[in-house]
């Protein structure tokens, strides 16, 4: 008989903490300077010292459609994966994705769309993170790509690389959508790495 799943511990306390936090923007009030200093990601936030925001700013929310999108995929991701990787190597890697996916948004913004002052915020790049890794280990379970079209896991994550790139290329050109497509791609990133570098020894192959 297989055994049932553990419980998640980790998950459920990450989607709590977001949900402190973005209570938090609506108590402070979007102009409040704790949350745009300490709570938002940017290159030049990082260069003025506050390192922490590479943290901070993956947990924090100020728009209730991104959090509820990104607490229902990392509820939805999340579980399996802290039961397949344990309380704490799902810990670790979450925060690492964030703070990889912090600073990739960072970097692109100063760099390549050459606008150091943009500043970032969400769960998005970790999120990102645990998908790739659900697409490495399980790449032919089905996902719904935005909830609606059905395709293995590693296509859709695949696509979701797709359109980041193209959004950022559009961004570089003046256009595109307001979204950290940065983020999101080191967040995938991370996940790759993870992947190559550590789980894939562990995985068994028919």
């Amino acid at each position: 008989m297989a055994k049932p799943m553990k419980r998640a511990i980790v998950v459920p306390i990450l989607i709590i903490l977001n949900a402190a936090v973005f209570v938090l923007w609506y108590i402070q009030g979007p102009q409040s300077a704790i949350m745009t200093d300490d709570f938002l990601v940017s290159w030049d936030g990082l260069m003025a010292g506050r390192w922490w925001t590479l943290v901070t700013s993956v947990f924090s929310h100020n728009w209730w459609l991104h959090i509820f999108v990104n607490m229902f995929v990392l509820n939805s991701f999340g579980t399996l994966l802290e039961h397949v990787l344990g309380h704490w190597r799902f810990l670790a890697f979450y925060i690492v994705a964030g703070i990889m996916a912090s600073l990739t948004h960072a970097l692109v913004s100063n760099y390549y769309l050459h606008t150091p002052d943009v500043r970032a915020l969400g769960a998005s790049g970790s999120i990102a993170g645990l998908v790739w890794v659900f697409s490495l280990l399980f790449p032919k379970e089905k996902i719904l790509l935005f909830g609606i079209l059905p395709m293995p896991a590693i296509l859709g994550a695949l696509a979701f690389v797709g359109l980041d790139l193209w959004g950022l290329s559009a961004q570089a050109a003046g256009g595109g959508l307001p979204l950290g497509h940065g983020a999101h791609l080191g967040g995938a990133l991370a996940g790759i790495l993870f992947y190559v570098f550590h789980l894939r020894k562990y995985v068994r192959r028919d």
